[in-house]
């Protein structure tokens, strides 16, 4: 599209020969300054890190504080990337953070550039959820047009004896928003000369990161000869990448799929005798092509009867969306992703341990950054086939973004019945807000009561929770489940109190019930809510449900968020058919979670445009409407609990 940003791409000084192809942009790193960056303000992510917690394990061979998972995902080419969604539904909307330690926005090519900045939806997505995005850095083998030079560019010294490459890579991230890097040097034919030179730039690198919050990742590929050799293993040959004799050289080292049993082992003792945790050394298992029909001996990463030896890391797990045939659908991709994560039998509290894929559910204790009222979810995926407004569609084009999405249910899906089990998913039929909603399918012939959120949230008099629900079949009885304690022991079931939310009759469209949580404070002036739920019971005549939960909020007090202050259109351009804009406005006080942009219509009616964490916005393909002289546009703030702001308004004559 005319004047869309994408996210941004660098090689690190100097240029392959030749020309670029249509659509890329070739530039060095060490030229880059945030001031002269046109598309900054689209890229740069907005919502900081999130504190997490782990809440009592849902199942009994889940653990915490062993191994962990890191996931490296081309989310989009490396270049023409967009950098805040695009118009389709058919995205790799990665929603299980919650078992998730580190992402790494994978990509690179030769022929394009070899350091990616990971783009602001995705880094929002993952922040909300505790994640940290790391970019890449890929110096590919010769096999793929790989040039030593781009080693040797990477890791250059200035006359003061720095490395300009590193102070580089940390301005781009303390720009950008994100969390570090990941640096994969696969480029063979260097020396021990090449390799000390790649040590110092490590250090450098990880000083500079640790002194701003940031994370280094050192894939296993140079060796200490400065030639490249795939170890899966930490050993002597790849050492002084992860800890010299000064210390930490990375945060990090992703090992190549190459390893087995042993070198799993000797590489978890070694990182010991350093002085490490093995935790920090992920075991790559590669899932770009056969996903969970791929076969792993999982007990020499994650066993099941003794610690885990090493972290776990996924290479290409976006292999749930495309290994869908065309015409996928987001509710296909969902029942995939849901399968690789939780395993066959979707329910993380029974996980499936006997199978030959272990899902991560199985072995990882589930996290949650619930901590703060107010807290509100609408089911929002961060991709859809329409947007959805109070119930009523509000744009009928699909979309995807990462920074729309809600903090999602972290026990997906546990439902416990003494009967038939109904099926749980997200919809994208129908909505009550975004593109999702949460649905209850099937035959009840008991109640079931469905897992959303483990909370760490404060309970006084005055919290109310808000359901926003509506029955197609039925009628169907709510109650909220509310716990103010965690299970006793991993794997129980949490101990809910049922407050009577209401009976629900099909046909009778979207409604909202206010409960008030002070009966659970038993005398005390304050507690905490430590899991929220939903119970469902058939009612009278029904032997089946199809329920819809549209949203969820806590909260003591609800405040309309300030507006935010002069929106401004900073370019136009021809578009394929019509024209791309370009808006900014400046931030309103106060906090927000996100601005939706809307173009008001000659009836007065309004028409989503999208929405973003951000201050600026890419629109394109805008034509005029029959009889419209004028162009109107209205941004507004959107708060955690959903409330929203008047709007600031702007207007451009076609």
């Amino acid at each position: 599209a005319a004047n869309a940003p994408y996210a941004s791409y660098w090689y690190p000084d100097s240029l392959p020969s030749g020309t670029p192809g249509a659509g890329i942009t070739w530039r060095g790193l060490k030229t880059w300054r945030a001031q002269d960056d046109p598309d900054l303000a689209f890229n740069k992510a907005s919502v900081p890190l999130a504190a997490r917690f782990t809440p009592v394990a849902v199942n009994t061979t889940a653990r915490a504080g062993q191994a962990r998972v890191s996931s490296l995902v081309s989310f989009g080419p490396t270049a023409q990337n967009p950098s805040q969604g695009s118009a389709t539904a058919d995205y790799y909307a990665l929603a299980h953070w919650q078992y998730l330690d580190e992402l790494v926005f994978w990509g690179g090519s030769s022929g394009e550039g070899l350091i990616l900045a990971p783009n602001a939806p995705v880094v929002d997505a993952a922040h909300r959820n505790g994640v940290p995005v790391l970019g890449n850095v890929f110096l590919p083998p010769a096999a793929y047009g790989g040039q030593l030079q781009w080693t040797r560019d990477l890791v250059q010294r200035d006359g003061a004896g720095g490395y300009p490459l590193a102070d580089k890579l940390v301005e781009v991230a303390v720009a950008y928003g994100f969390d570090g890097w990941f640096i994969n040097a696969e480029t063979g034919g260097g020396n021990a000369a090449l390799a000390t030179d790649m040590n110092g730039f490590l250090r450098r690198l990880r000083a500079l990161s640790q002194a701003r919050g940031l994370k280094v990742t050192w894939y296993d590929s140079m060796t200490t000869g400065g030639g490249v050799s795939w170890q899966g293993a930490l050993n002597s040959a790849n050492q002084t990448f992860f800890q010299d004799a000064s210390g930490k050289v990375s945060d990090s080292m992703f090992l190549d799929f190459r390893w087995s049993t042993a070198s799993l082992a000797s590489s978890g003792t070694l990182a010991g005798n350093l002085g490490r945790d093995r935790y920090e050394l992920w075991a790559g298992v590669d899932v770009e092509a056969s996903g969970w029909n791929k076969s792993v001996n999982w007990n020499a990463i994650v066993p099941l009867d003794k610690p885990h030896v090493v972290s776990l890391g996924f290479y290409r797990p976006e292999w749930t969306r495309n290994q869908l045939p065309a015409g996928r659908t987001p509710g296909q991709f969902h029942a995939a992703d849901d399968r690789f994560w939780t395993g066959q039998s979707l329910d993380p509290s029974t996980p499936d341990t006997a199978g030959s894929w272990r899902a991560p559910a199985v072995s990882v204790a589930d996290r949650s950054t619930v901590r703060a009222l107010p807290f509100a979810s609408t089911f929002n995926t961060g991709h859809g086939l329409r947007w959805y407004n109070n119930g009523a569609v509000t744009s009928s084009t699909a979309w995807n973004h990462l920074g729309l999405q809600d903090r999602l249910p972290n026990r997906r899906w546990v439902v416990r019945t003494t009967g038939v089990r109904p099926s749980v998913t997200f919809d994208f039929a129908d909505a009550w807000r975004g593109g999702s909603s949460l649905l209850v399918d099937g035959a009840l012939t008991a109640p079931a009561t469905v897992d959303l959120y483990s909370t760490r949230l404060p309970l006084t008099a005055d919290t109310v929770v808000d359901l926003t629900y509506r029955a197609d079949a039925g009628p169907v009885v709510v109650d909220l489940a509310v716990a103010t304690r965690e299970p006793a022991t991993p794997g129980a079931a949490v101990p809910y109190t049922y407050l009577p939310a209401g009976t629900l009759r099909p046909g009778t469209g979207w409604s909202t019930a206010t409960l008030r949580l002070s009966g659970l404070l038993a005398g005390q002036p304050s507690g905490t809510v430590h899991a929220l739920g939903i119970r469902l019971t058939a009612g009278t005549g029904a032997t089946s449900v199809r329920f819809r939960l549209g949203a969820l909020a806590i909260h003591n007090t609800t405040t309309v968020p300030a507006v935010p202050a002069a929106l401004r259109i900073t370019s136009t351009a021809p578009d394929t058919t019509g024209s791309a804009f370009r808006f900014t406005w400046d931030r309103a006080p106060g906090e927000v979670r996100q601005y939706e942009l809307h173009r008001v219509l000659p009836d007065g009616s309004r028409r989503f445009l999208g929405g973003t964490a951000g201050t600026a916005y890419h629109v394109p393909a805008l034509q005029a409407e029959p009889g419209e002289s004028v162009a109107r546009f209205e941004v507004r703030s959107v708060s955690e609990a959903y409330q929203v702001s008047s709007a600031t308004g702007t207007e451009r004559p076609w």
